[in-house]
């Protein structure tokens, strides 16, 4: 009875088992990599019209593109980074356990969902330079401008950063979901059933 239990539940768990994690993990990779080319698009198009309106206007307007053009000069450089990260040189899914895929999985969801946290931070923060720049009057168009500007990128990488998170989400539970439930060791076979 009991073996034919097993092969029950064996049978059960093989097209779970099946799935190519490798490849669930490179689409993962890819979805992060067509994320960090928007972000260094919206990077380098804050850039060219930041160094344009920097040399171009005065006053608070002066200072909403020069920030603008330094928040995205760091944005460049997380979306080079990020590239370099989800590129196949730097990860190879392959040599990679189920387990290993799944925990970085979840570290890439996790980080978006932290960012959006940091997001709202810095909204939070344009929001106050632009409150404290009606009481400066020497710093005013500064403190206006820059503010303007940080509630502006804040806005919209918490924007990006959601979706990158419900994208990878949605992504990870075509694998993450179905790994958690399925567990083998030299001794057993383990299946948990969430209903």
């Amino acid at each position: 009875m009991r073996q034919h239990l097993i092969i029950i539940l064996l049978a059960l768990s093989l097209p779970i088992l099946a799935q190519d994690y490798p490849d669930l993990y490179t689409k993962s990779l890819n979805i992060n990599q067509t994320g960090m080319y928007v972000l260094g698009g919206w990077a380098l198009a804050n850039i060219a019209t930041g160094a344009y309106g920097w040399s171009k206007y005065d006053g608070n307007q002066k200072y909403f593109h020069q920030m603008n053009l330094f928040w995205n000069t760091v944005n460049l450089t997380i979306a080079g980074i990020g590239l370099y990260s989800a590129s196949a040189i730097h990860t190879d899914p392959s040599v990679m356990n189920a387990n290993s895929i799944l925990s970085a999985q979840q570290k890439t969801e996790n980080t978006f969902l932290i960012n959006a946290g940091l997001d709202v931070l810095y909204m939070a923060g344009g929001y106050y330079m632009t409150h404290l720049s009606q009481k400066k009057g020497k710093y005013r168009d500064l403190l206006n401008g820059y503010g303007k500007s940080v509630m502006l990128q804040g806005a919209f990488l918490f924007v990006f950063d959601l979706v990158m998170y419900g994208i990878q989400h949605h992504h990870g539970n075509s694998f993450g979901g179905a790994l958690s439930q399925v567990a083998l060791s030299p001794n057993a076979l383990t299946l948990r059933f969430v209903f």
